[in-house]
C-alpha cells in the first residue's frame, strides 16, 4: 500500500505546500538532494512535487539515490512527472552526472543518521558526511549553484557542559573525539566546517539546517533510533522496549515540521549561518516518549539491557535541548506538539499496515 493513498500524509503535504515561503525563487528553476529517499529527503520531494502539480511552480527535481528503481516505486505518484529525475548515484564518488543540466539549489541530505549504522559502518558515517559532502560542494560551485544547504545535525553540540538548559547555535559542548561513537557528531562538525571554507574560497553561498531528532511515517523499518523503535513497537501494538533509564531529554521533530524548516532556511536563511530545527513543543524526556506509545495503545514499558553492538551507537549526550528562536525570527512555525506528531506517524503506518 503507498503512503499516497494516506489522507493524512497528503494532508502534511499540501499543508507544507502552502505555507507562505518564496516560493517563486524555486519557479522554473532546479534542485537537486542527495538523500532522496530517506525521511526528510522523501518529503521534501513530495512538497516540491505538490506546488509543481498543483500551482505549476516547474521546479525540476534531481533526486539522486544509489537505486533509482527504489526511489521510483517510492515516488509513484509522479511516475510520469517529467521534472523528477532520477540519478543513480553513491555520494563518495565524484558526482558526473550529464542529465543534470543546472543545479539552481543543492541539498546534501544524505548520510548514516541511526546508531546501528554509526556501529556497524563507522568509516561510511565519517566519509558520507565528509567526502560526500565535499563531493556535491564541488558539483555545486562547478554549475554556479545559487545555494547550498548543507543537512547537518543537533549532534554537533555534543554532551551538555551543564552551563546552558538549551543550546543556541553558538553553544558548542563536549565530544570525546577518540571513540568509535564520535565519528557521526565530528564529521557533521567537520562538514559545516567544509562549508565554512566553499563560502571563504569558492564564494560559494551555503546555508546549514541543524535537524534535531526527526521522526514520521517517511521513516525507514530499518531505522535504529529509539524513537523509530518505538513507533515501530507501537505500529505492532506491542510493549515498548527502554534500553536505558530513560531520563535523555532530547528535542524531536514530525518530519512535515522539519521540512518546512529546512525550506524556510533554503529560501529565507543568511549566507553561512546554522539555524536549529526545534521547537520546545516537542523536547520530550526518552522514558516519557516511551510512555506516551505504550499509553496510545494500551501497552507497557519494558526494561531490556541492549547487547554491545546497540549500545556502541547510542548517544551518551543526556540533555540535548534545542533553542530555535533563530529560525522562528525567520517565519518558521512548527505545527505538531510531539504527543501530535507521534500519534499522527502511528495512525498513518498502522493504516498503512492495516491495508498491505
Amino acid at each position: 500500500m503507498s503512503i499516497y493513498d494516506q489522507s493524512l500524509y497528503l494532508e502534511d503535504i499540501s499543508r507544507v505546500a502552502s505555507l507562505d515561503l518564496p516560493w517563486e525563487k524555486l519557479s522554473n528553476k532546479s534542485l537537486m538532494l542527495s538523500g532522496a529517499t530517506g525521511l526528510i529527503g522523501s518529503f521534501l520531494v513530495d512538497v516540491i512535487m505538490e506546488k509543481n502539480v498543483r500551482e505549476g511552480l516547474n521546479c525540476t527535481v534531481y533526486a539522486l539515490t544509489r537505486n533509482p528503481e527504489k526511489a521510483k516505486s517510492r515516488f509513484s505518484r509522479y511516475a510520469d512527472a517529467e521534472n523528477l529525475v532520477f540519478v543513480s548515484y553513491d555520494v563518495q564518488k565524484p558526482l558526473v552526472a550529464p542529465e543534470i543540466e543546472n543545479a539552481d539549489y543543492v541539498l546534501h541530505l544524505a548520510s548514516n543518521t541511526h546508531p546501528l549504522q554509526y556501529s556497524t559502518d563507522p568509516i561510511g558515517t565519517i566519509t558520507t558526511n565528509i567526502i560526500g559532502l565535499q563531493n556535491m560542494l564541488e558539483f555545486a560551485t562547478a554549475h554556479h549553484t545559487t545555494r547550498f544547504a548543507f543537512a547537518s545535525s543537533n549532534e554537533v553540540y555534543g554532551e551538555n557542559r551543564g552551563d546552558a538548559e538549551i543550546f543556541d547555535e553558538n553553544y558548542c559542548g563536549y565530544i570525546n573525539c577518540n571513540t568509535l561513537r564520535a565519528g557521526y557528531p565530528e564529521s557533521k562538525r567537520c562538514g559545516e566546517a567544509l562549508c565554512q571554507a566553499y563560502i571563504s574560497q569558492k564564494n560559494l553561498d551555503c546555508v546549514i539546517a541543524r535537524l534535531t531528532r526527526s521522526y514520521g511515517p517517511t521513516m525507514l523499518w530499518s531505522d535504529s533510533k529509539a524513537v523509530s523503535q518505538f513507533i515501530k513497537k507501537g505500529v505492532l501494538n506491542e510493549d515498548i522496549i527502554l534500553k536505558s533509564a530513560g531520563n535523555q531529554f532530547y528535542s524531536y521533530q514530525y518530519m512535515s515540521d522539519s521540512v518546512s524548516g529546512l525550506l524556510t532556511i533554503l529560501l529565507c536563511g543568511k549566507t553561512g549561518e546554522a539555524y536549529n530545527i526545534a521547537h520546545e513543543e516537542s523536547d520530550i524526556t526518552l522514558k516519557d516518549l516511551a510512555g506516551l506509545i505504550a499509553a496510545y495503545n494500551g501497552k507497557e514499558v519494558v526494561f531490556e539491557i541492549p547487547d554491545m553492538k546497540e549500545a556502541a551507537g547510542y548517544s551518551t549526550a543526556t540533555k540535548a535541548r534545542l533553542n530555535g528562536n533563530k529560525l522562528v525570527e525567520l517565519g518558521w512555525k512548527p505545527h505538531f506538539a510531539i504527543q501530535e506528531g507521534i500519534v499522527r506517524t502511528i495512525d498513518i503506518l498502522k493504516n498503512m499496515q492495516a491495508e498491505g
